[in-house]
């Protein structure tokens, strides 16, 4: 019978889907910097038999312009191995004809381009950074306070994430300001919704079972992981807290020091080491 827990299940995975910020690079001025051993980490698993994708709820910029980003710092990553949360928010709209009202970043209106914003019945917000003052909060709550059946979208849900000059506010802070002011529930595009992460799945192919997530964000990437099915290992890297590790409610099914010593473990247990 297969080893179903760590490290043994690593035999019978198909494939791995990994977070990006705080597990490949920490993001800050310019491009960010990669963390030590994760570029090889990623070329290890692309020279596997695995599948690899990668699941984030990076906003700030469009998938292409993400991507150009990893590939400077270094990183062997293609735009259709990348699952963002802006594009599947445009599936989603299209499929319920819906108008939003955006607070989100600059970097992002791009995504947007093509979608009919008039007379806006939702409101989309995301990592917004410098956008999220107080008249373009309070503009995003007029919106939906106006209409009779108010609709929030959040591409994401994070309380914070880490720069390379320290923690910021993610957009899950300001989601809960919006809920509570509006008295609604917004809908989660984006990780740790159930949907998001089967749309990488059915990408690969794989039953849940047959995957691995591996992120720095405990709730959002390892719990919401394990919430479908797949296992989850978090990192001691990018949000990562020691207080993680008592967590009351989310137990990752194991703590590693960084993304080059899981890919280490995962393929040493494949008898694939280098």
């Amino acid at each position: 019978m297969a080893d179903s827990s760590w490290p043994g299940c690593a035999k019978s995975l198909k494939g791995v889907i990994l977070d990006l910020c705080g597990v490949l690079y920490d993001s800050g001025e310019g491009d960010g910097v990669a963390i030590p051993g994760s570029i090889e980490a990623v070329k290890r698993l692309k020279e596997s038999d695995l599948q690899l994708r990668f699941c984030t709820n990076e906003t700030q910029a469009t998938r292409e312009k993400f991507v150009a980003k990893l590939q400077r710092l270094g990183f062997d990553i293609s735009v259709c191995e990348v699952f963002p949360p802006a594009p599947a928010s445009i599936s989603v709209l299209k499929e319920r004809g819906l108008r939003p009202h955006l607070l989100v970043h600059d970097g992002l209106l791009q995504e947007f381009e093509a979608v009919d914003k008039t007379n806006p019945n939702c409101v989309i917000i995301a990592d917004a950074a410098e956008n999220f003052s107080y008249h373009n909060l309070n503009e995003a709550f007029r919106v939906l306070i106006g209409l009779e059946k108010p609709i929030l979208f959040s591409l994401g849900q994070g309380r914070y994430y880490k720069e390379t000059d320290g923690l910021k506010l993610d957009v899950g802070v300001y989601m809960k300001a919006l809920e509570y002011a509006c008295d609604l529930k917004a809908e989660v595009i984006g990780k740790p919704s159930p949907t998001f992460f089967q749309s990488v799945l059915s990408d690969m192919g794989l039953k849940p079972h047959e995957a691995l997530m591996i992120g720095d964000d405990l709730v959002n990437d390892v719990g919401g992981a394990q919430c479908c099915g797949m296992k989850g290992v978090q990192v001691r890297t990018g949000k990562y807290r020691p207080s993680d590790e008592r967590h009351p409610t989310v137990i990752a099914d194991a703590t590693v020091d960084n993304l080059a010593h899981a890919v280490e473990v995962i393929l040493s247990q494949r008898g694939l080491e280098a």
